[in-house]
């Protein structure tokens, strides 16, 4: 007879429900009726809703309407299916999604689906974003130099020329000065350096940022600015200026997103929550951390171009005229190396486009 291996000492082996309720995709076990009859922790937060709630309904209903051709394998009990970059609407919420499912051998018409959302996939994977970054870090430290040297022989021109031709001069500082802050940005996101976490808390952070905003002359006193703050939230563990440095970035986005909307009143709204059992694959060690601590930026705009939302958090992506694609990008590291995750989706129905930052739970207040 074969020998097995020693069972290991403590708690024993973690029985299958334990292993489900630790993976950080969702997982929906349906039956030969296409009902739901048991999820996991994961799933209960992509669907918005408790187990309880979940089984016996359909899973259809709870994220379809879906693509007719993958609608259709799904209703098919025994065939086995791969969808990737799936729309799904999930109380009118629309996430794009890795589907899988697999017939399950000897229980005719079951089958086990998993549902992956693709950002929390790319924020598990952020390799090829930071490689592709790393080279444009590294030609913009060889471009500031020379940069320098146009700047001064520019402040010298300025006062060696005629007072009329002054504003030529100023304009070639000028134009120094904005590629200088490009570059300091470019540095910025190609840096693997990471700035120290502390708890910290998050209200403070979200009112700093806007008073820093307000104080900078930006454009939201034509806005109106909601905040939905759970007071009972602890602290997070986070980045204090790095924290405050998102939000300026997406209130910011948010603000500019309203304003061009043609709403007929602007609205950002601030949200925080806590949602427990959420998890996703750390950034630095790949390990699965809790990540119950979320704020929500929305704002009424008209939302995301469609061709762009796959692509928002990606360098050198803008849907405005004169962006620079860099804000988002910046904002996902600066996540990432708070071992946090950040995502987007819109509401349809309440017509708002939402940026979630979910984010750890210091652990003093754990």
């Amino acid at each position: 007879m074969a020998s097995h291996p020693a069972e290991p000492q403590g708690a024993g082996r973690p029985d299958a429900r334990a292993q489900l309720s630790g993976l950080i995709f969702a997982v929906v076990l349906i039956d030969p009726d296409g009902r739901i009859a048991e999820v996991n922790h994961a799933a209960e937060d992509l669907l918005g809703t408790s187990s309880v709630r979940l089984v016996g309904t359909r899973l259809i209903d709870r994220i379809g309407p879906l693509d007719t051709r993958v609608e259709a394998r799904l209703l098919a009990s025994e065939e086995a299916l791969v969808a990737r970059d799936l729309a799904i609407r999930v109380a009118a919420q629309e996430s794009r999604v890795n589907l899988t499912a697999s017939p399950l051998g000897g229980f005719p018409g079951w089958r086990v689906v998993t549902l992956s959302q693709i950002g929390h996939d790319d924020a598990a994977n952020p390799g090829n974003s930071e490689a592709m970054l790393g080279a444009p870090a590294v030609l913009a430290h060889e471009i500031k130099n020379p940069l320098a040297a146009i700047r001064g022989a520019g402040q010298l021109a300025a006062r060696k020329l005629p007072h009329a031709d002054k504003k030529l001069a100023k304009m070639i500082t000028d134009e120094v000065d904005r590629i200088a802050r490009l570059i300091d940005r470019m540095q910025q996101l190609g840096s693997t350096r990471t700035a120290s976490v502390d708890p910290c808390n998050p209200h403070e952070a979200i009112r700093a940022a806007v008073a820093t905003m307000r104080a900078a002359g930006s454009a939201l006193g034509e806005i109106e600015i909601r905040e939905e703050f759970d007071p009972s939230l602890p602290p997070v563990l986070a980045n204090r200026d790095a924290l405050e440095q998102v939000l300026i970035n997406l209130i910011s986005n948010a603000r500019d997103a309203a304003l061009a909307g043609g709403a007929k009143g602007g609205l950002i709204i601030v949200q925080t929550r806590f949602v427990s059992g959420l998890a996703f694959s750390a950034i630095r060690n790949g390990r699965a951390v809790p990540l119950p601590i979320e704020i929500t930026i929305s704002d009424n705009g008209r939302g995301i171009d469609p061709t762009l939302r796959d692509h928002v958090f990606e360098p050198f992506v803008s849907s405005k005229p004169s962006g620079q694609g860099l804000g988002l990008s910046l904002v996902r590291k600066l996540v990432r190396d708070m071992n946090g995750n950040v995502s987007h989706d819109r509401d349809a129905r309440a017509g708002l486009t939402n940026f979630r930052l979910h984010l750890p739970q210091a652990p003093e207040a754990a």
